[in-house]
């Protein structure tokens, strides 16, 4: 995945959460991923950019578009039953340019 911090500069830079992008090997895309900031440091140690990992028990909503950063429709939005279990560490960069 690839994380950052969402702030809300119209909030006095308020944290938000941490969005993420994730690579889904299935059907090669990228998906919007979204950890709302009350879960944020419960899943921070186990995000680490350009890691494998594998995603479950999350909830699946419709990307907004005054939000949306990727083509693809649907967002993970984390719950607190998410898991991230890491499968492996040190993985080859991905470039998502085309």
């Amino acid at each position: 995945p690839r994380l950052w911090n969402s702030l809300n500069f119209k909030k006095d830079s308020e944290f938000m959460g941490i969005t993420v992008l994730f690579l889904d090997e299935k059907v090669n895309s990228v998906i919007h991923g979204f950890i709302p900031s009350g879960r944020a440091n419960h899943y921070m140690s186990s995000l680490k950019a350009g890691s494998i990992v594998k995603v479950s028990r999350f909830e699946v909503a419709r990307c907004s578009s005054m939000y949306k950063i990727i083509d693809h429709p649907f967002l993970i939005r984390f719950i607190s039953l998410t898991i991230i279990d890491e499968i492996i560490t040190g993985a080859p960069e991905i470039n998502l340019q085309s």
